[in-house]
Order: C-alpha cells, then sequence, then structure tokens
C-alpha cells in the first residue's frame, strides 16, 4: 500500500523539475518533487536565459527573484573570439540581442530580456518558490520504479539517508531526471541520435579577470590556440559565472581515448593557459567531465508517464537552448495536467504534449549540434585543420594579419565565419518562435505567411492559432502592461475589441457552462485596457470585433476574423475541442 499519494510526482529537481512543480503549485495542483541529491545543482551548468523562459517565471510571478540574481542582458554580448583572455582578439559578436541593430527586435518581441543566472542561482529560487506555494520536496530521495494503472501510478522511491524504500501513489509521473533519465529508459521512450559524441570538462576557478574583460562584457570568451585538445587545436571556452571573479572553462577532449585526469595542477595550467597569463592567481573549484549529445525522444509520454527536460532533449549547450526548453516542457505540459485533474478536459489533451513538444526537441538538439559544428569554420579559415605542428598552427594564426593576398583572403573569410554565428548566438526566431500544431489547437483556416527574414535568426509575431501570442504593450494613463500579461496561466483569455464586445457575455456563458476559468478582456479607448501605442491593432490579426483564445500557456488556440452570428456557439465548439470535450461538464 502506497504511504503517500499526491497528484503528481516529478522526478528531479533541475529546470524542467523544479518548474514543473513551481507552476504545478501555482495551479493548486498537489505535487510531490523527488530528487536522489542532497539539494539543487552544484555547478553552474545552463546559465542563458532567454526571453521565453523569462516570460514563464514572469507569469510565475518569480520575474524579479530571477533579475535580483542574474547578470543583466547589457552584461552579456560582447563575445570575444581570441588566441587567449589576455591575447590576441580573432573578432567579436555581439550576442543575444546586444547588437544595436538587433536590440528592437528583441524588446518588440518581449516584456522581458535574456539575462545570465547559473543553475545554481535559478534551481533554488524555482525550488523555494515551489515549495512555499504547496510542492512537498523529498531530497536524497531516489527513484527505483513506477507501476501505472487505469487510475494512476505506483512509484517505488528510495530514500537513501536511511535505507528505507517506499512508495508514492500519484495520479501521474513526471520524469525529469536528466540526460540518462531511468523514467524515460522505464517507458521506453524512441530516441533518434546518439549519446557522448564528444568528451568534454568543466573547470570551475576563481580569479579576478575584471582587468582584462571589463571593457568587453560577456558571458562567453572563446580562446583558439594551438594545444594538445582534440585534434590538436586548442579550443577552449572560459564562460563568465559572476562578473568578474567566478568562471568556468569549458574544454574538449578525445572522448575515444581514456579520459583525461584533471586534478588541480593539470587543471591551473589549463585555466593559465587560457587566460594567457602564467601568473595569475587561480582558485580552482571543481572539475568534471561530461559527454556531448544529439539525441532527442520522438514521442515524450506512456500513458500516465511523461518527460521533459534533459530526458527528451540531449544536446551540447550551443545555442543556450537547454534549460529553457526545459521549462517550457514544464509550462506546456503543467497546465494541461491540472485542467485534466480538475476534470475540466478529456484525457486526449495530454496527448498534445507530444504533439507540441517533440517537434521542439528535434529542432533544438539539431540546432545545437549544428552551431556547434560550424564552430570548425573558424579552424578551416584560421588554415588549421592541416598544419603539421603546432608552430605552422601559430604561424596561420598570425598571417590573417599580413598584407598579401592569403591575408586579404584570410581575413574576409573570418568575416563569413563570424557571420555564421549568429545562428548560435542570436538565432531570435529558434528562441522564441514555437508553433504549435495539435488537438489543443483549432485551425481557423489560415496559413502561415511566409516568413519575410530567416526564421531561425528573426522571429515573426502571428496570431494563427499555434502561436505564441504577441507582446504589445497595452494598459491605461496608470500602467502599462504586455498583452502577455492579459492572459496569465490560471485561466483561459479572450481577446476582442470594442465591436466584439458580444464575446464578453458569450465568454462568461461558456466558462460557466464548461466549468473552465474563461475570462473576456476587451482592448480599447474606455475600457480598462487601452491599445496605448495602436501596436494590438497593427499585431492582432483580426478585425476589431474578432476575438483571439489564449491558452494558459500563451499560445493562441483559436480565433475568429470577425464577430459571428452565434459567438457563443463559436466559442463554446472551440474551447471544447481545445479541452478534448464534446459536452459541458
Amino acid at each position: 500500500m502506497a504511504e503517500i499519494s499526491t497528484d503528481v510526482v516529478i522526478v528531479g529537481s533541475g529546470p524542467a523539475g523544479a518548474a514543473a512543480a513551481l507552476l504545478l503549485s501555482t495551479l493548486g495542483i498537489p505535487n510531490v518533487m523527488i530528487t536522489k541529491y542532497r539539494w539543487t545543482a552544484n555547478t553552474p551548468r545552463a546559465h542563458i536565459t532567454n526571453q521565453r523562459a523569462m516570460e514563464v517565471f514572469r507569469d510565475a510571478g518569480i520575474e524579479e527573484q530571477v533579475l535580483a540574481d542574474a547578470t543583466p542582458h547589457e552584461l552579456m554580448g560582447d563575445t570575444v573570439f581570441c588566441t587567449a583572455i589576455a591575447g590576441e582578439e580573432i573578432g567579436r559578436i555581439l550576442t543575444w540581442g546586444t547588437h544595436p541593430g538587433r536590440y528592437g527586435d528583441y524588446r518588440l518581441a518581449s516584456p522581458c530580456l535574456p539575462v545570465d543566472i547559473p543553475q545554481t542561482y535559478l534551481e533554488p529560487i524555482l525550488v523555494r518558490n515551489a515549495v512555499s506555494r504547496g510542492t512537498q520536496a523529498r531530497f536524497s530521495t531516489e527513484y527505483l520504479s513506477h507501476a501505472q494503472d487505469d487510475d494512476g501510478v505506483d512509484v517505488r522511491v528510495l530514500d537513501r539517508f536511511t535505507g528505507e524504500e517506499h512508495t508514492i501513489r500519484a495520479r501521474f509521473l513526471i520524469g525529469a531526471d536528466g540526460a540518462r533519465s531511468m523514467v524515460a529508459a522505464d517507458i521506453g521512450l524512441p530516441m533518434e541520435g546518439a549519446m557522448d559524441i564528444a568528451g568534454s570538462m568543466n573547470i570551475t576557478f576563481k580569479a579576478d579577470l575584471a582587468p582584462y574583460v571589463g571593457n568587453r562584457p560577456s558571458v562567453l570568451y572563446w580562446v583558439i590556440q594551438p594545444g594538445s585538445n582534440v585534434g590538436g587545436i586548442g579550443a577552449g571556452l572560459v564562460r563568465m559565472v559572476r562578473p568578474w571573479n567566478e568562471w568556468l572553462i569549458v574544454w574538449g577532449y578525445d572522448i575515444s581515448q581514456p579520459p583525461p585526469v584533471v586534478d588541480d595542477a593539470a587543471a591551473v595550467a589549463i585555466v593559465r593557459s587560457l587566460l594567457g597569463i602564467p601568473d595569475i592567481d587561480v582558485e580552482i573549484t571543481g572539475a568534471s567531465l561530461w559527454g556531448n549529445n544529439e539525441m532527442y525522444a520522438t514521442n515524450l509520454q506512456s500513458g500516465r508517464v511523461f518527460c521533459a527536460g534533459d530526458a527528451v532533449h540531449r544536446h551540447p549547450p550551443s545555442n543556450g537552448l537547454g534549460s529553457n526548453t526545459s521549462v517550457q516542457d514544464a509550462y506546456n505540459l503543467a497546465w494541461k495536467l491540472a485542467a485534466v485533474l480538475r476534470g475540466q478536459a478529456g484525457p486526449s489533451l495530454l496527448d498534445t504534449y507530444t504533439a507540441e513538444r517533440a517537434p521542439v526537441a528535434r529542432q533544438i538538439v539539431t540546432r545545437a549540434n549544428q552551431s556547434s559544428r560550424e564552430f570548425v569554420q573558424f579552424f578551416e579559415v584560421l588554415g588549421l585543420l592541416d598544419a603539421r605542428d603546432e608552430a605552422e598552427m601559430a604561424a596561420r594564426i598570425e598571417e590573417r594579419k599580413e598584407n598579401t593576398p592569403a591575408g586579404a583572403a584570410k581575413r574576409a573569410a573570418l568575416v563569413s565565419a563570424m557571420e555564421l554565428k549568429h545562428y548560435e548566438f542570436n538565432a531570435h526566431g529558434v528562441e522564441l518562435g514555437q508553433f504549435y500544431t495539435s488537438s489543443a489547437v483549432v485551425p481557423d483556416g489560415s496559413v502561415r505567411t511566409a516568413p519575410s527574414r530567416d526564421p531561425e535568426l528573426y522571429f515573426e509575431a502571428s496570431t494563427v492559432p499555434g502561436s505564441r501570442l504577441p507582446h504589445v504593450w497595452v494598459g491605461d494613463a496608470r500602467r502599462r502592461v504586455s498583452t502577455l500579461d492579459l492572459a496569465p496561466m490560471t485561466r483561459f483569455t479572450l481577446l476582442t475589441g470594442i465591436a466584439g464586445s458580444a464575446w464578453a457575455a458569450a465568454a462568461e456563458k461558456v466558462g460557466l457552462e464548461l466549468g473552465v476559468p474563461l475570462e473576456a478582456v476587451v482592448i480599447g479607448p474606455g475600457r480598462e485596457v487601452t491599445d496605448l501605442y495602436y501596436d494590438w491593432a497593427r499585431v492582432r490579426e483580426v478585425a476589431e470585433e474578432g476575438a483571439i483564445l489564449v491558452r494558459p500557456d500563451k499560445h493562441v488556440g483559436w480565433r475568429s476574423m470577425g464577430l459571428p452570428a452565434d459567438p457563443y456557439q463559436s466559442l463554446r465548439d472551440a474551447l471544447a475541442a481545445i479541452l478534448g470535450r464534446t459536452v459541458a461538464a
């Protein structure tokens, strides 16, 4: 017999698991979050937090807490490629939308900007808020196995402190237990790709680098130098953890060979080499080895068991997509579980989790690995791949300075190589442009407009069902809010204009009939919310008397281009379809 019962058990307290716990508790759903570790992440790992994840945190009411612990946007972007931190620069690229030409794109797209917050700082915020809202967090508690039936899941766990085993009975189980997920393995999720395709080591250290980086603030400094790395080319990343005295180095090794031994002496040597400061005082705080992966799940669930985060998308840190996508997985799943548990939706709603998020998993794994591979273009351009020894490598790096045809060609090629890195560091469309196709999205017969710019680099807002609700500023003389703020995750929201006021009565009736939180927001002069800059009129893509139905995760679930003869019936049919219901409760 189960000793504990709850609605949802979450295995893992990383970005996916802790976000799921926070969102479920915010929605009033009892949940137990377990992790075999005694506390949250002990290394900074994930750090880039993009606009979509920040929007989730904003919706969950923790945005200000995240901002308080984060390195702000303006200190993130002067990404440097160099021969050493104190050595010569090969080039720079303004990243994460900090270039003046891209800053407007990011500002127009969201009420939030990207920030840098190491996983060691983010996870405690998520866990603290989850627990304060109702999550039962059980640390040093290891998932062993589960068995599901028609009514729920029995989760067998081990208390690593006492050595005792016990069972938690839940309605649903979420496996957010990382790239070696036992939950994903136990339900046999189908995977594409491979694990451990390359080797990397992390070295965390403390050193005051303000004199070397304060004039070019960034979270990433890439070092290319002859060395003993994979293929004889030294390519390392010096990553800011806290400005400007806590750092992390990522250094590659040949995964086909025995793993290197990284003691303090070896770590100090690597750090000093990449910094180019042979006598700098360095405090090594940790070292670990890890494998680069290229794997994603094509199905994210089995019965009452769902997987999220690194359990279903495993990739290198390129593009900074990992923790962000993990948080978004939880955001997609939490409201659906809540709706089913409350009897507001049919079980088929849960099937849309895979339909909507599996394509995202595939996209980000592909993009991150492609970005990682594109780095080789720097080696090709500099002529390092076929150099015979370190001396020849050094000479070829120097060749870019020469007033010769070869030097000119190398400089021109470096321009192209740097341009290519925008697909890693300014991939705004990848970060923000998720589009869902599932039974939880009701088509209106429209076709998505072909992108006018590269869809990976540029985000283009739309209200076509399946799109994320566009952000613009609305409000009144006293306050300014985002359109995203009008549609909190605690309800469905129907946006319309003054000419569509009849939708308000329809929404009230439909919400009561279906037993679903649904509120209409009329945008226009004299109403609670005004189209302050007339930007909403430009982006809504429906007539003023039309309506846009926004799901709790801020994706457009349905829209009406105008006011039909029976708005109640149109809205009722759409919402019932989204929820997988054919009759009223």
